[in-house]
């Protein structure tokens, strides 16, 4: 599906700290941290081991405890309402705008108003099961989908009005630009990820970003076991986890971020070669990327087919002949233990569904080169013009 951009100089870079003594909580943390930092225009970064364990951290320095609720999407990796069930609280779904898959700021202000109202009105946003004893509206967590920055001027106004914080799962959109600005800079915090199929990679790993001076001495205390600034390494202000990127990584991803324009520029023109081809193929449809988006930072290449094509059919034939391909994404909302825990069930958010029946992940990476997505191409054109 994906390969890292990897060159001699990362591998370098990697070698170069095992051959020191120091391999965790080093000077290579520092320095990946303030080139992220520098990168997205934020005053903070706090590397970590993973985007999930970044917005971790997010929803805990938010407040968020059992029975609070958290609007976000049903349409996203599986990490983005997780990370508020880890703290029990309760993921208030919002369908999505069908073009991007990213949240519909129009219903999430609708869910917020009602929410905030109680009563029958908020019971209408709330899941079947599980929200008996819902407690008060904290939060929104917004999702960059496939690498699109979500509307966040309309969500900023939401969220602003109700007096609850933002939280900006950037985790796919490293590099990307809403109105001219980088992602990373809308939430009180946000979080980038660096799994081997993202822009630039640690091997896993993440990193949340922030302007806010409190959030930031937080965040670094708990993801080194709650330890805050002046404690000695057997003390712990708060109760914290293991969260730390090791120096490998951070070195690793110090080296990307030192090709960081030549990453997304290559990954760009891998998406270019796809859309020039896929728009002549009957019954695709090409990623769009709305106005707003004034720099798209390509992560994965999801394509959408019309109904009367079976996607899953598809994707077996594709598979056959050599294409691994992938649904992208299952919504969250229909996950077995979603389902089992909160009551829902298929019918609950149409648009997000339609979304997860029709979509396709295809190859994609910036090694890739334009014989390799001609292959793809003409493979499924092939396939959909025999019907497999």
């Amino acid at each position: 599906m994906s390969s890292p951009d990897l060159t001699d100089a990362e591998r370098q870079a990697v070698m170069e700290v095992l051959n020191t003594p120091n391999l965790a909580m080093g000077p290579k943390i520092d320095a990946f941290e303030e080139a992220i930092a520098h990168f997205s225009g934020a005053k903070h970064a706090i590397a970590v081991n993973s985007g999930t364990s970044g917005l971790h951290l997010c929803v805990h320095a938010a407040g968020i405890k059992q029975n609070d609720l958290v609007v976000t999407t049903p349409f996203s990796f599986i990490a983005s309402t997780n990370v508020i069930l880890f703290e029990k609280g309760i993921p208030v779904f919002v369908d999505v705008d069908p073009l991007t898959g990213n949240i519909d700021p129009l219903k999430a202000a609708a869910a917020v108003r009602d929410v905030q109202a109680g009563g029958a009105r908020a019971k209408a946003w709330l899941p079947r099961k599980g929200a008996e004893h819902a407690g008060p509206l904290k939060a929104m967590l917004a999702v960059d989908v496939f690498g699109q920055p979500a509307d966040y001027d309309e969500l900023r106004k939401v969220t602003d009005g109700a007096g609850i914080k933002l939280i900006e799962d950037s985790c796919e959109s490293l590099g990307s630009e809403y109105k001219g600005k980088k992602a990373g800079l809308f939430g009180e915090t946000a979080v980038f990820a660096f799994y081997p199929n993202k822009q630039i990679t640690t091997g896993e790993g993440g990193i949340v970003v922030t302007n806010d001076d409190e959030a930031d001495h937080y965040i670094r205390a708990l993801r080194s076991q709650g330890r805050a600034p002046g404690d000695t390494w057997l003390q712990h202000t708060f109760m914290g986890y293991n969260y730390r990127m090791d120096e490998m990584s951070a070195a690793l991803g110090l080296a990307q971020m030192g090709r960081i324009e030549e990453l997304i520029n290559k990954r760009q023109k891998v998406a270019e070669w796809y859309e020039e081809r896929l728009s002549e193929i009957n019954g695709v449809e090409v990623p769009v990327v709305v106005k707003e988006t004034t720099r798209m930072s390509w992560f994965v290449y999801v394509v959408r087919f019309d109904a009367a094509i079976n996607r899953d059919q598809l994707a077996e034939k594709l598979k056959e002949r050599g294409i691994p391909v992938r649904p992208y994404f299952i919504p969250i909302h229909l996950q077995p233990y979603m389902m089992e825990q909160f009551g829902y069930r298929r019918g609950d958010f149409p648009v997000t569904e339609d979304l997860g029946d029709r979509g396709l992940s295809l190859p994609f990476s910036g090694v890739m080169t334009e014989d390799q997505v001609e292959i793809v191409c003409e493979t499924l054109r092939d396939c959909i013009a025999h019907k497999g």
